[in-house]
């Protein structure tokens, strides 16, 4: 049984950071490209990053470039999100995913299983 678990929401001030885990269990974590969506109250889920199975590409909704890092360790079945220079629009619930292929990891459509989400509030 897949399950993805993410830690490290909260509330903070603009400017601030937050570093977005997700563990993985239950899959050959290192055969899954990993992606994180992001969703606020009334909007559609939205792509923010992607990763592929050896970290070596990564992709990033214009929003977020600069500011955020997409990484991950194999060896321990975890994908990461360092959110820096975080903006009062960056709140939302913050989903990570996980999919066999980099092919559509910007859709939220294509990726077969879901982590429960983790909410980050940035405050003005």
């Amino acid at each position: 049984q897949v399950q993805l678990v993410e830690s490290g929401g909260g509330l903070v001030q603009a400017g601030g950071s937050l570093r977005l885990s997700c563990a993985a269990s239950g899959l050959p974590f290192n055969n899954y490209v990993m992606g994180w969506f992001r969703q606020a109250p009334g909007k559609e889920r939205e792509f923010v990053a992607t990763i592929n199975w050896s970290g070596s590409v990564t992709y990033y909704v214009d929003s977020v470039k600069g500011r955020f890092t997409i990484s991950r360790d194999n060896a321990g079945n975890t994908v990461y999100l360092q959110m820096n220079s975080l903006e009062p629009e960056d709140t939302a619930v913050y989903y990570c995913a996980a999919k066999r292929t980099f092919l559509g990891s910007q859709s939220a459509g294509r990726y077969d299983n879901w982590g429960q989400g983790t909410q980050v509030t940035v405050s003005s």
